[in-house]
């Protein structure tokens, strides 16, 4: 792990998407963080010692699910199925396909494991299966504030977590997609999926991976917009924990009722054409039930609790 020295940072973005404005003045205590995220390796050791059993892994209870298509309601994940072809943007259904006993031992189908892997990032983790391992590893998940202000680097109001230029020099910095998403990547940083923890430069603070590679779960539930600046100095929030649940349910789906947590980092799916999010502002909500193909985690430590 690496320790950070914790401080007051500008959180946030006003010039990209919305949901990750206003700017603001954040205060986060010292903390320690894992130099990578939780890898195949590490996941396995995990599931040796205690026997746990994923979220992928479990079948849905219909009780759950009000109105699901029966078809849905079997053990498996999300996995990115590309089209050959374009597709309009605007209809994820595209590119995401729902696969039955896809888990994170078989993160592509029944057919795939992570035989060579063990250096990756673990995929197919629910949130559940997130803290599971913390709460294993005498460990929490960061907030958002927490997970921001390491991954910058040090470097308050940078663009990205290494500086205001994409690929500085023309160098890959971290595993994002190059080409027209979702049909065409041309995988100049060498990876079409996910890459080994250590395989792009760390950050100011020495962690690898903070941006791209697999979006990372957070402690913290999601609201579509940060707070405002503080008006005084004084009053400078200090360890933020987010929203409230009732307020990241999604609102595209009344009748269901499943808490979203925030993701941050981007993922080696983030395109120029589609989620410019391979910045340490950037934020996603994601559904505490819904594991994918290119989400994983990380852990932190902290010097000081917080409530």
């Amino acid at each position: 792990m690496v320790r950070i020295p914790g401080g007051t940072f500008r959180m946030g973005s006003d010039g990209h998407y919305p949901e990750e404005a206003p700017v603001h003045h954040v205060t986060v205590d010292g903390f320690w963080i894992d130099r990578t995220p939780v890898t195949n390796h590490q996941f396995r050791e995990f599931v040796r010692a205690t026997g746990h059993v994923t979220v992928a892994e479990i079948t849905p209870n219909p009780k759950d699910y009000p109105g699901a298509l029966p078809h849905l309601l079997h053990a498996g994940s999300l996995v990115f199925s590309p089209p050959d072809y374009p597709v309009d943007l605007r209809h994820f259904s595209q590119w995401w396909m729902f696969k039955p006993r896809v888990n994170w031992r078989h993160p592509y189908g029944p057919g795939s494991s992570i035989k060579g892997l063990d250096d990756h990032p673990v995929v197919h983790v629910a949130y559940a299966d997130a803290t599971a391992y913390a709460r294993w590893a005498g460990k929490d998940l960061p907030t958002e504030a927490e997970w921001e202000f390491a991954s910058r680097g040090g470097l308050d109001g940078s663009e990205f977590a290494w500086g205001d230029e994409f690929t500085p020099g023309g160098r890959q910095m971290a595993n994002t997609w190059q080409g027209a998403f979702p049909f065409q990547n041309s995988a100049q940083d060498g990876f079409e999926r996910t890459s080994p923890v250590k395989a792009f430069p760390p950050n100011g603070y020495g962690l690898y991976d903070m941006i791209g590679n697999v979006w990372e779960w957070t402690s913290d539930f999601y609201a579509p917009r940060h707070p405002a600046e503080a008006v005084k100095a004084c009053c400078i929030p200090e360890n933020p924990r987010g929203g409230a649940e009732d307020q990241s349910y999604a609102p595209c789906e009344p009748g269901t009722r499943i808490p979203r947590r925030v993701l941050k980092g981007g993922s080696h799916l983030c395109a120029p054409n589609y989620c410019r999010r391979y910045r340490p502002a950037a934020r996603h909500p994601q559904p505490v039930d819904t594991s994918t193909s290119h989400v994983g985690f990380r852990c932190i430590i902290r010097e000081r609790k917080i409530l």
